[in-house]
């Protein structure tokens, strides 16, 4: 990637010799965080940057990553679907953070994270879901699409939809959609037993808060917490959405015994 303003692009590894993943990587003591972005997201967002603050003032190991398509990675949004993504929360565990790691997933990046916990049971000790997204491909974005939006879908493979966060409307693609249907989470048992922390606003606009609880139903873990905000939207990005995260997050990192791993 080339440099903007003279700032130099972050580091970057690899996912199958074709896609450039951008990333921040701060070592420091186990269990280290990974924050999974959400949909369209990217890793200089209020809550990862929050989460690389706290870390830095405590010494934890922390990773910022941006999947393809997202933020300074490499790749077109529109060619990524959620094997994909999740796919690049695999290869960051697999390159950049081998010891126990806590992922900390907003909105799609709690599905992704809950994919890449299921590929890597052994290395993921803990998860928190701030808005969880988990199957939203099939349980928000389907049932939302309107005749016109299903024919242009079915005619050409792609459809764009409105987007609240920004002037240019956001691609859903067939391939996103079928993909995401073989990948859901939410309609089976899901056999993670580390410690869960969720964190949802009722008054998101964009994802149920009912997601959170069905998550928590279907996960394996007996040490589970969902944490309601009544007046909280789907960024919680708000000082106190950020106070009750970052205590999730050092709850967890409390629980699982901070050490040098």
């Amino acid at each position: 990637m080339s440099e903007d303003a003279g700032v130099p692009a972050p580091p970057a590894i690899w996912r199958d010799g074709e896609i450039r993943l951008a990333h921040h990587h701060r070592p420091g003591r186990a269990p280290g965080i990974i924050f999974c972005g959400g949909f369209e997201s990217d890793m200089t967002g209020t809550k990862a940057a929050a989460i690389a603050a706290w870390g830095a003032a405590h010494g934890q190991e922390i990773t910022r990553f941006d999947y393809q398509g997202h933020g300074q990675s490499s790749g077109r949004f529109e060619d990524g679907t959620i094997s994909d993504w999740s796919a690049d929360v695999v290869r960051v565990l697999d390159r950049l953070a081998p010891r126990p790691q806590i992922l900390v997933g907003s909105s799609m990046g709690a599905w992704t994270a809950t994919l890449a916990a299921l590929a890597r049971p052994s290395q993921v000790v803990g998860l928190v879901g701030i808005a969880s997204a988990a199957d939203f491909t099939e349980d928000v974005i389907r049932p939302a699409l309107g005749a016109e939006e299903q024919k242009a879908l079915d005619e050409t493979g792609i459809v764009y939809l409105p987007n609240r966060y920004g002037e240019a409307p956001t691609p859903i693609t067939a391939a996103l959609l079928e993909d995401g249907r073989r990948h859901l989470v939410l309609r089976a048992p899901i056999p993670f037993d580390g410690p869960v922390r969720l964190l949802h606003g009722m008054a998101d606009a964009d994802v149920p808060w009912q997601i959170s609880l069905r998550l928590a139903e279907r996960l394996s873990s007996q040490d589970i917490r969902v944490t309601l905000i009544k007046d909280g939207d789907h960024r919680l990005s708000r000082s106190g959405d950020i106070a009750l995260l970052l205590e999730a997050v050092a709850g967890l990192v409390a629980a699982l015994g901070p050490g040098d791993g």
